[in-house]
């Protein structure tokens, strides 16, 4: 088995907060990710798939139809949006936790369509903060 790792980038904000809670309990637990007029991050996005490598091509997955994949149905869903209001189907919650499994659920069939299997999501909030995702086991 080997693994192969393709990196993409978008822009989006958000806001943490739990609706449940009023404004102080927010801010005491989600700081200045419950700023009510949003934040935004920079993400980096390493996609990591796994498979037998194909003698005719030399390669798990072609990384060109994969990058075009992920920017089709992640990076044209995500950048540039508030992934509270704009995304459809984003969890109530937009951690970054909740968004690497929201880019898993959509990637996952698409990579097995072409002949491998999703292996991982690495998504950086920021350069100290990132979220590892390999799927339910």
């Amino acid at each position: 088995m080997i693994y192969i790792t393709r990196k993409e980038h978008f822009n989006a904000a958000h806001k943490l907060f739990n609706p449940a809670w009023d404004e102080a309990r927010n801010a005491e637990i989600f700081g200045k990710c419950a700023n009510k007029n949003w934040h935004g991050h920079n993400y980096d996005l390493y996609v990591t798939v796994k498979g037998k490598i194909n003698p005719d091509t030399g390669f798990v997955v072609n990384l060109k139809d994969l990058s075009e994949i992920i920017k089709r149905d992640v990076i044209e869903l995500l950048d540039h949006k508030n992934l509270n209001v704009d995304v459809p189907n984003m969890p109530l919650m937009p951690s970054t936790e909740n968004v690497a499994i929201f880019i898993w659920n959509i990637l996952a069939p698409k990579i097995q369509s072409m002949g491998a299997t999703l292996h991982g999501i690495k998504l950086y909030e920021t350069a100290n903060n990132y979220v590892e995702y390999f799927g339910e086991h």
